[in-house]
Order: structure tokens, then C-alpha cells, then sequence
């Protein structure tokens, strides 16, 4: 199952999910310079980027959105982009947060686990009610595709819905609960389901109680970084230095602007930010001598 290689990979590589969420901006300057078109700059800068961090990264996310502003060039970018993580073996998240239902949905199914977009896994926004969910579940039947729904967000708003009492439960709780018994189905061999949710790392109060109630749940974790959530809060969300993947896109993607004069080497820039917070997470995991020893010895 598609589950079980994502939580190998985690135990060989570490639990960094390097977010591709690349914008024109984010392309050094003298880089752009290069290219006549921003469409292959794009595209090479990605490029280069997954092969930096490939033996050190656990999984890729590539934004639709960043690349469905460009509009067709944009999206030949994001089609390429998902082909060539999956062609070297790797692991990609298409990060589209569907949230329809019936025919529409089934739709987006299509469109984001066969053909041009093809990915392994999806995320989606279950908000409308389950039954957004539904038309993915036959392709989550063969094995081969997962899902990550949205449970509890890392932004500042999620307690404008996800918070609201329900007869002395929060709504994020409900939906997850939900979410996790949707995925007994779809236990692989490691113990986590094939759908999976996206739980923020930015509030840490509710954590251990998260991890524990959603127990085959696996965790795609935002908000490491730039929003605010650190290694010690992601921590909570884990079990045994997996569980779980942890999403930085603007700090590994702009290291490089971290350090002066380096914006020629920025996937180098970006492969020392991977294995910075690599670092950081095994630390805050309370990583002992012989603990998490296969995400050393995978990239040295």
C-alpha cells in the first residue's frame, strides 16, 4: 500500500516534506536570467531542488495554486513536476483541497490520480461532509493512491469553525473522528491508514490528546517554520519518529537566502535547511544514539 511505502521511506530518509510550492518571485535572479522562458526556469528550479534532497527528504507537496496562476505554462510546470518525483520513486502530494461531492467530484478524482496530474497522494477538504470523499475512496481501494484530509489547520482561522463547541466536542474533533474511521478500511501493514489528515502544529494545547484519539491516522503537518510551529510542537504529533511528515516549502525553497553571495548554489542552501530541520526533529524526538540511526546512515 501506498501507506506502508511512505512510512518506509519516513524511517529510512526522516519525516521532511518539502513543499514545492514555488512562486516566480522565489527564483534567485541571476537563475531567472538564464531562461527565456519563466515557464522552463520554473521547472528547472524544482528540478534541481528534488534532486538536492531526494535521499534526505521523506515526500514532496506541490501547490496547485502556485502553479494554476500561470495558467497552461503554470500547470505543464506542476504535470512535470509531479512526474518527475514520481519517476525517480519518490512520494508526491498534490496539494488541491477539493472539497466537492457527486459527479464534480469524482471529477477531481480522476483529473489528480490518473493522467497529466497524476499523484500519489491527494488533499482534501472533507468540510462539506464525507460524502466529498467518497468518489476517491475506489482509487484508495487499490492500494496504490492516499488521502489527506483536512482535520485542524495551522492558520489563525481555523478556530472560526474548527472550534466550535458541539455538544462539549470542538468540530475539528468530530471530523476527525470521522476521518479516522473512515480509514480502518485502509490500514496498511505499518498500522496507519491510506487517509490520512492535515493537523497544523501551531497549536500545541490539543496535540498528545490528537495523536491519541486519532491513533491509525497519519499526519501531514503544516506550520512548521514560517508559520510559527516548532520542532518540539511537531513532536507531539509523532510516535516513534514517524507517523507523520512535516511540510516546509518558503524555508527550504528561499535558504539560500539566508546566506549571502549563495543564490548560485540555492538547492545546496535548500539540502542544508532539510538537513537542519531533519536535525532539529530528531532532537526534539528525543532521538537517543540508536534512534532514528536510519536517517543517518540512508544519506551518509
Amino acid at each position: 500500500m501506498i501507506i506502508d511505502k511512505l512510512h518506509e521511506i519516513v524511517d529510512k530518509k526522516g519525516p521532511v516534506c518539502v513543499g514545492l510550492d514555488t512562486a516566480i518571485e522565489y527564483l534567485p535572479e541571476s537563475f531567472l536570467k538564464k531562461y527565456n522562458y519563466i515557464d522552463h526556469a520554473l521547472y528547472r528550479f524544482n528540478e534541481r531542488i528534488i534532486d538536492a534532497t531526494f535521499d534526505i527528504a521523506g515526500c514532496y507537496k506541490v501547490q496547485i495554486a502556485y502553479y494554476e496562476a500561470l495558467g497552461t505554462l503554470g500547470l505543464e510546470v506542476y504535470k512535470n513536476t509531479l512526474k518527475y518525483i514520481r519517476e525517480k520513486g519518490g512520494i508526491v502530494i498534490g496539494d488541491i483541497k477539493r472539497g466537492d461531492i457527486a459527479a464534480t467530484a469524482s471529477m477531481y478524482a480522476k483529473a489528480h490520480f490518473t493522467g497529466d496530474f497524476e499523484c500519489d497522494f491527494v488533499t482534501l477538504n472533507p468540510y462539506m461532509g464525507l460524502d466529498s470523499i467518497e468518489p476517491y475512496l475506489k482509487y484508495v481501494e487499490s492500494g496504490e493512491k492516499g488521502i489527506f484530509a483536512l482535520v485542524r489547520t495551522s492558520n489563525k482561522g481555523a478556530k472560526d469553525i474548527q472550534y466550535i463547541d458541539s455538544n462539549g466536542e470542538k468540530v475539528y474533533e468530530i471530523v476527525g473522528d470521522k476521518i479516522n474511521q473512515l480509514g480502518k478500511k485502509y490500514v496498511g501493514s505499518c498500522g496507519y491508514s491510506a487517509i490520512g489528515g492535515v493537523v497544523g502544529c501551531t497549536h500545541r494545547d490539543e496535540a498528545m490528546e490528537i495523536r491519541k484519539r486519532l491513533g491509525s491516522t497519519y499526519f501531514l503537518i503544516p506550520g512548521y517554520g514560517a508559520q510559527g510551529g516548532t520542532a518540539e510542537d511537531v513532536a507531539l504529533y509523532m510516535k516513534n519518529g514517524n507517523g507523520g511528515v512535516v511540510n516546509s516549502s518558503r524555508g527550504i525553497l528561499l535558504a539560500y537566502k539566508n546566506q549571502e553571495g549563495r543564490e548560485n548554489d540555492f538547492e545546496l542552501c535548500a539540502r542544508e535547511e532539510v538537513l537542519r530541520i531533519r536535525e532539529e526533529l530528531n532532537k526534539a524526538l528525543g532521538g537517543k544514539e540508536n534512534e532514528h540511526k536510519l536517517w543517518t546512515a540512508y544519506s551518509a
